[in-house]
């Protein structure tokens, strides 16, 4: 049977034809919860693509590993670039030889919206899925995703409006994370799964999950912590490490003689544990600080990129907000101290801390906050995000109701 163009209807009983293209663990279980919930709407619809073991599972055709494409850092992406661009090359002429009636890229942005384009350019329906951080930089790019992506789906509230500025369709499915955590977290589970005493103060620190953040961020972390143990008797500190090399990374700063009075506990991942188990979290900025607010833990946010690149972004006025982690853009407002650059120091850091652990009213406070930004983000993600797709692949079928589909 010969398969009709993607952008008419199909015969009843016809197959549909899913693509979908993920380059990062978290975009693989994107794209597995997508598949499972599309396929309980059209059990008979075909998924080919790239992606790991998640969506392997899920029952997709992997034409390439996820892993192909995770490639982090401007001096790994040079390395690989001619790599890159053949699989690019090949993937695209395999894609509009299947064609399929919709394309699906998971963030990978670099990589998905210039492959997006060329195939929406064919005929084939497009769906860019993680939208970039346009709400803090460069918030024209909008209108150049919408160029490539005939819907982009959103994991935050705020981002749909920015693109309908540019008249591009995009929808808020809320954010699987949210899915994923409990809404009141069990403190004294992971406590005890850390070996950690209930009533001990515990300091979570998280520098990041690549070295360049650690390189940038863990001595001065490291440091923070350090006073806070220096003016708290008894504090514990719990360090999660991504992977090997960011804990051999870790080790070599904590083998420095002033760090050797800290109670300091490395550990292998389990960074969400250590959240939920400690009083108070210091981080970097990133998908971490979602993570700790579903925790419903108080943080202090950190960050800071190379001077070469924050002289480039003051000059160019690059970053279009004042609050720059996600609990406060979420909030709208400054529910938890941030440092950036300059003032990322480890006074600031560790007085910030400390002004959560002395202040126990203060932490309380933020509860009710986190649980209605928690629930503001629940929105079913997969089911949410699989409805869209299906009424952008088959406009002609009927789709459940939103009740329905999360039943």
């Amino acid at each position: 049977m010969s398969n009709p163009s993607p952008t008419t209807n199909r015969a009843p009983g016809a197959t549909l034809r899913v693509a979908l293209v993920a380059g990062e663990a978290s975009g693989d279980l994107l794209g597995a919860g997508l598949i499972e919930q599309l396929r309980a709407r059209h059990p008979d619809v075909e998924f080919a693509g790239v992606g790991g073991d998640a969506m392997r599972a899920a029952g997709m055709d992997t034409w390439h590993d996820a892993s192909a494409l995770a490639v982090m850092g401007l001096s790994e992406v040079l390395r690989h670039l001619p790599r890159l661009l053949g699989l690019r090359r090949g993937l695209r002429a395999r894609l509009i030889d299947w064609r399929p009636d919709v394309f699906i890229g998971i963030d990978a942005p670099d990589f998905n919206l210039g492959l997006e384009r060329t195939l929406k350019d064919r005929g084939i329906r497009t769906v860019h899925y993680v939208s970039p951080s346009i709400w803090a930089w460069r918030e024209g790019r909008a209108a150049k995703i919408g160029r490539s992506a005939d819907l982009v789906l959103c994991l935050f509230p705020m981002e749909p409006p920015i693109y309908a500025a540019h008249d591009v369709d995009a929808r808020f499915v809320g954010h699987p994370l949210a899915e994923m955590l409990a809404l009141e977290p069990d403190r004294a589970a992971a406590r005890d799964a850390l070996g950690l005493a209930h009533d001990a103060p515990v300091l979570a620190v998280l520098p990041g999950s690549r070295l360049g953040e650690i390189g940038r961020l863990g001595e001065v972390f490291l440091d923070a912590a350090a006073r806070v143990a220096a003016a708290l008797p008894g504090l514990r500190i719990v360090v999660p490490a991504a992977n090997a090399a960011c804990r051999a990374a870790i080790d070599a700063l904590l083998a420095q003689p002033r760090f050797a009075a800290m109670d300091v506990q490395v550990i292998d991942g389990q960074a969400r544990t250590a959240m939920v188990a400690s009083d108070v979290v210091l981080l970097a900025s990133g998908t971490a600080t979602l993570e700790a607010l579903l925790a419903k833990r108080p943080m202090v946010v950190g960050y800071r990129i190379a001077p070469s690149t924050a002289f480039l972004v003051r000059l160019f006025k690059l970053m279009k907000v004042d609050r720059f982690s996600l609990p406060n853009v979420l909030a709208g407002r400054t529910i938890v101290p941030e440092f950036m650059q300059e003032a990322c120091t480890p006074d600031n850091l560790s007085a910030a801390v400390l002004r959560w652990l002395r202040d126990p009213d203060a932490a309380a406070a933020l509860q009710p906050v986190y649980r209605d930004l928690h629930l503001q983000l629940r929105q079913g993600a997969s089911a949410t995000a699989a409805e869209a797709v299906a009424g952008l692949a088959v406009p002609a079928l009927p789709l459940p109701t939103t009740s329905e589909s999360r039943s």
